[in-house]
């Protein structure tokens, strides 16, 4: 079945907002002077942001006995995101938006395929095979092509 035009121009729109994320930490960080505030401001803007996409949504806020019902590790992905937007917001004044999304993506290949391999978080098994191995080969080579 093909996939849509649709959800692969999100994706890619998605792309594209993470360098312009980047960027513009980086650039606020120099403005404030300060890794951190330059993050908690990032976070802080998108919190509002997505308090107006629930409204608009209208997702009703979750109950405390769904809440208390979720694994304590599900609630861990905004550390992660704090760990991204941190670094990031270190790295890409220093080696470069276009490096450092090349590295941000051939981490992201690796860690997707052990995770799938493994199933780990829930994530529904998938086999590592040659295609798979072959298109991460290929990734790493275009960090090393982008690094020079």
């Amino acid at each position: 079945m093909p996939t849509s035009l649709f959800p692969i121009a999100l994706a890619f729109i998605a792309g594209v907002s993470i360098v312009i994320q980047q960027a513009l930490n980086s650039n606020l960080r120099f403005s404030l002077g300060s890794a951190a505030w330059a993050g908690f401001v990032s976070y802080f803007v998108g919190t509002l942001c997505m308090v107006v996409f629930a409204m608009i949504l209208r997702d009703p806020v979750p109950s405390a006995s769904v809440a208390g019902r979720i694994p304590w590790w599900a609630w861990s992905g905004g550390i992660f995101g704090a760990i991204f937007i941190a670094l990031s917001i270190l790295l890409v004044p220093r080696i470069g938006a276009a490096t450092f999304i090349a590295l941000l993506i051939a981490g992201q290949m690796l860690g997707s395929l052990v995770f799938d391999h493994f199933g780990v978080l829930g994530l529904t098994q998938r086999s590592i095979d040659l295609p798979r191995v072959i298109g991460v080969a290929l990734l790493i080579g275009g960090v090393v092509l982008i690094r020079r």
